[in-house]
């Protein structure tokens, strides 16, 4: 079973950087997930899949998957383009474009 080492992505709904600093050791599935007849909820016996460890550092997260003999993916985090603008910006005098309301 291979676990996979990332740091995770902001969500759609977050502006702010919420748990995206620290480091996820999460197992990839070994059994796919089964529709249960009843009601509808899918379910699995994977037990590992529950777990979900978090970690300061990757190096953290790499020197534990190591120390327990884990087979482990590392996947490094892609970071934001992010542009720095603030709004009194669009109000300076050496503003480019003109105002168009």
């Amino acid at each position: 079973m291979i676990a996979r080492i990332y740091r995770p992505a902001r969500t759609a709904m977050q502006s702010g950087t919420a748990n995206t600093e620290r480091w996820l050791l999460e197992y990839e599935p070994e059994i796919p997930r089964q529709i249960e007849p009843l009601m509808g909820w899918t379910s699995s016996s994977d037990m590992r899949s529950q777990l979900k460890l978090w970690f300061d550092s990757e190096a953290e997260a790499v020197a534990y998957a190591t120390r327990n003999g884990i087979a482990y993916r590392v996947e490094q985090p892609h970071e934001p383009k992010r542009r720095s603008i603030s709004y009194s910006d669009n109000f300076k005098h050496s503003r480019v474009g003109q105002w168009t309301h």
